[in-house]
């Protein structure tokens, strides 16, 4: 009866922003700090982290503005305001106190499985929302599509990692997990269809706490990590032939990240920065950026890192 609910509520969204909203509608004021010049950007965030370069608690990056609706958040979305981000950063850190640090203290692995089998699913709604757009003729811009499949296809990466380290052998972890997920699932495709950069914005948070969970997870066990060999679900990610949709899920650089992975230390390290990576996207799509990745035209990237 929910899902029926959450379906017909978002055809009326749906239906009301196809009357609504145009291409030539008023815009918004979106987060920007340059010229108004028209262009492809490729934005560069503060490097202020070892391992990914990345600090994603710091201020978002500079994103010059465009004279073109150029992705979900312009298209259909709104700024947020401030006191709406705190609430978004409140509600995160809530729900992780009361159920994060306690249903899974002092066990590392469930606790990861849990945030992994979570952190997939606003993708899966993304993805699905914008096909629905699509679908019925609104917008089709197919580079969103792809990365957040691809950022979709990295979380699972996460999470096979973490199964194989046995997170997921209770019965009760996956239960709860899971139905978090559903529960997620559903409440990210309404943000998306009602104001997508809500639903980035929130999910910024999700990826934050991810973020800092890893580490400080890797600060305090350095030495127990770097002892334990690498599962080989995680080399075959990170070492394979075929990188296309790892470089896919990072945005705004034409440098290649290829993560060297000897030990189950590199292994966290390298899903920390991945993580780092996701809070960048998640927060540069709340801004009107146009996202590109290494392998758009923007980027000569040499055929030797790309894994071809």
């Amino acid at each position: 009866m929910m899902i029926r609910y959450i379906f017909i509520v978002s055809l009326i969204l749906t239906a009301t922003k196809a009357f609504v909203v145009s291409p030539q509608q008023t815009r918004r004021t979106f987060p920007s700090t340059a010229s108004t010049k028209t262009q492809k950007i490729v934005y560069s965030p503060p490097l202020r982290m070892v391992g990914a370069g990345i600090d994603p608690t710091s201020s978002s990056p500079e994103t010059p503005p465009s004279t073109e609706l150029n992705n979900p958040s312009t298209r259909f979305g709104d700024p947020l305001s401030d006191e709406m981000k705190a609430f978004n950063k409140g509600a995160v850190g809530f729900l992780k106190r009361t159920i994060f640090d306690t249903l899974f203290a002092g066990r590392d692995y469930p606790r990861f499985y849990a945030l992994e089998t979570i952190a997939r699913v606003p993708y899966f709604s993304y993805t699905a929302a914008l096909h629905w757009y699509e679908t019925i003729g609104m917008w089709r811009k197919a580079k969103y599509l792809k990365i957040h499949f691809a950022e979709d296809l990295n979380e699972m990466h996460h999470l096979l990692i973490m199964e194989s380290l046995g997170g997921a052998d209770r019965w009760f972890d996956r239960f709860v997990a899971q139905h978090i997920g559903v529960a997620y699932y559903l409440v990210a495709l309404g943000l998306y269809f009602w104001n997508p950069t809500m639903a980035y914005n929130l999910n910024q948070y999700v990826e934050e706490h991810a973020f800092l969970t890893y580490d400080q997870f890797l600060k305090d066990n350095e030495e127990e990590l770097k002892a334990q060999p690498a599962p080989q679900v995680a080399i075959d990610y990170y070492s394979g032939d075929d990188l296309y949709m790892f470089d896919e899920f990072q945005t705004g650089s034409c440098e290649v990240r290829r993560p060297k992975i000897d030990n189950l230390y590199d292994v966290f390290a390298a899903i920390r920065d991945d993580e780092a990576e996701h809070v960048k996207t998640m927060t540069a799509l709340q801004t009107e950026t146009e996202l590109s990745t290494s392998h758009d035209d923007s980027c000569e990237v040499p055929e030797e890192l790309l894994g071809y």
